[in-house]
């Protein structure tokens, strides 16, 4: 069954980044691999999602889940609303320096980042650790490359806003 929804819920995936898949040096072709990886983790985890709700683990879960959604949701906006994009909303004018973007660079993918943890919580093993590195590192070589289009796109500006801000969590390094 897990097989079988992996492939139902892959082909969206798979659909919409097929144009990123072509080119590796876009921030689009390694993301790719963090939607497969979350896809994995979730399956992964599925069965336990909702064993022990009141488990110290699965308020920590729980916890990083709606963090991951509000970060998703306020990242969205300022994109939408401050980045005046072209087309997709990730084509923005703009560069957005504010709200959260005040303090990470990757609010979206710190998003996935806090998904990823969120649901590695529901169920400690080693595969799910295995597949959470994988997640972790696909999601810094995203930034990484996405920062290199930025400062292509924006120059000095995003230079120094590099200097000021974090990749995903705040404070960090």
């Amino acid at each position: 069954m897990k097989a079988w929804l992996f492939i139902v819920l892959n082909l969206p995936i798979i659909w919409i980044t097929i144009p990123s898949l072509k080119n590796p040096q876009k921030h689009g072709f390694y993301r790719f691999f963090v939607f497969e990886g979350l896809l994995l983790l979730i399956l992964n985890n599925l069965e336990v999602w909702f064993q022990n709700p009141f488990s110290v683990y699965q308020i920590f879960s729980w916890g990083f889940l709606l963090l991951s959604l509000g970060l998703a949701v306020y990242g969205f906006y300022y994109l939408r609303y401050m980045g005046k994009p072209q087309g997709s909303f990730e084509n923005t004018t703009q560069l957005v320096t504010a709200g959260v973007y005040r303090y990470i660079r990757h609010p979206l993918y710190a998003s996935l980042l806090y998904l990823g943890i969120g649901v590695f919580l529901k169920s400690m093993t080693l595969s799910s650790a295995g597949i959470l590195l994988a997640i972790g590192a696909f999601l810094y070589a995203t930034g990484r490359v996405e920062e290199n289009e930025n400062i292509r796109h924006f120059g000095q500006a995003y230079i120094d806003y590099m200097k000021t801000t974090r990749m995903f969590i705040p404070g960090l390094f």
